[in-house]
Order: C-alpha cells, then sequence, then structure tokens
C-alpha cells in the first residue's frame, strides 16, 4: 500500500472500527437468501421481510417446496420482489438437488444459482468462509471512484481488481464493510457529507455542488 491508501485505510478504521454485514442470518443458506434479496434494497428492509420468510422456509428443502406466489407475499415490500421469489425458490431447488442442501463454498458452484453474480459470491465466500473478498456495490463503486482509488470508466470488476491490488488481502473483508458504510451513512450518492470528512482533501468529488 501507498501513503495514500494507508491514509485511507487509517481514516475507515477510527470511522468504522467493528464494521461488518448488516443482514441477519442464522446460517450460510438465510445469508445466500439474504444478500441475493438485497440487490437494489435496503438491508434494513431485507431483515424486515427475511424474518418471516425465514421462519415459514427455514431450509433449502423447504424453500424449494414454497409456491411463487406464497414468496412473493412475503417479499413484496422490497425492489423486484418477483424476480427475486424466483430466483430463491431456483436456487434452493438448485442447492437440494445439486449440493446436497449445503451451500458451495466456491465461486463457480455459487455462480451457477439463480440470481447470483459475482458480488454475491463475493459476500457468501468473505462471511460464510472467511475466504478474503472485496464485493463491489454501488457504495463501494462509487467511493471508490470519489477517492480517486479507481477511474470513473471503470467497471465493477475493475474497481474490485484495482481494489485488491491496492490494499493488503488481510483487509480485503472488513475494507469491503468499511467502503459500503463510507458509501452508506457518509458519502452518499446526492449529499455527500464532504464538510465532515476526513477524506475531503484527497477526494475527487466536485464540493462546489454541495
Amino acid at each position: 500500500m501507498n501513503k495514500k491508501e494507508k491514509f485511507i485505510l487509517e481514516q475507515l478504521n477510527i470511522m468504522f472500527p467493528d464494521a461488518k454485514g448488516e443482514l441477519d442470518h442464522e446460517n450460510d443458506f438465510e445469508l445466500l437468501v439474504a444478500v441475493v434479496l438485497s440487490a437494489q434494497t435496503t438491508d434494513v428492509q431485507v431483515n424486515i421481510v427475511t424474518k418471516e420468510l425465514f421462519k415459514k422456509y427455514p431450509t433449502p428443502e423447504k424453500l424449494a417446496e414454497a409456491s411463487i406466489s406464497d414468496v412473493e407475499n412475503l417479499i413484496n415490500s422490497i425492489g423486484l420482489y418477483r424476480n427475486k421469489a424466483k430466483n430463491i425458490i431456483g436456487l434452493s431447488k438448485m442447492l437440494v438437488n445439486n449440493f446436497n442442501g449445503i451451500v458451495p463454498g466456491n465461486r463457480e458452484s455459487l455462480e451457477s444459482l439463480p440470481g447470483v453474480g459475482r458480488k454475491t459470491a463475493n459476500v457468501v465466500l468473505s462471511i460464510a468462509f472467511d475466504i478474503p473478498q472485496i464485493a463491489v456495490d454501488t457504495h463501494v463503486n462509487r467511493v471508490s471512484k470519489r477517492l480517486g482509488l479507481a477511474e470513473e470508466s471503470d467497471s465493477l470488476i475493475e474497481v474490485e481488481n484495482k481494489l485488491m491490488k491496492k490494499f493488503d488481502k488481510s483487509t480485503w473483508t472488513k475494507l469491503h464493510h468499511q467502503l459500503i458504510f463510507f458509501g452508506r451513512y457518509h458519502c452518499k450518492a446526492a449529499k455527500p457529507n464532504c464538510k465532515e470528512c476526513p477524506l475531503v482533501d484527497i477526494c475527487t468529488y466536485d464540493k462546489k455542488n454541495i
């Protein structure tokens, strides 16, 4: 890490010393479903719907047999709920049929499941299997570019690769959550809190718009 990356990491450690995932789950299956449901939806809202969802369908076996209409009714307060209901039933069926009801711990198998892309796989690998990853969501993508860690034109995978090159592997898991917190609660898309930001001097965001 160079001086700039060390400074960013130091400040994030001060701002968010205990950053971790905010999706409620009690096992790998619940984590996987929650992460799939979290796309374009707040973790708070996902935690509300999964409380009832997991009470009724606590295992892949049970969710695999669920009716699409019932699952839709349970999660209809979150975005894209129809497609997500289809995906979580589909991935449950695949877990039962292909993986003995167990969430696989490798990227290829995870990404073979309905609704599971690279970001979701990274989150599951990191949290469930302690395999260091940096999952690039909308927050990580935005703040990485504002802090000059990536270019505006970079794709999500390019941002991920640059972050992994710039920061030590031992920091990835926590850093991923810190960047999410930074973007979610501080460096917001529309109204970032630049006046109180310790990283403002290295930020590329146009502060004249504040």
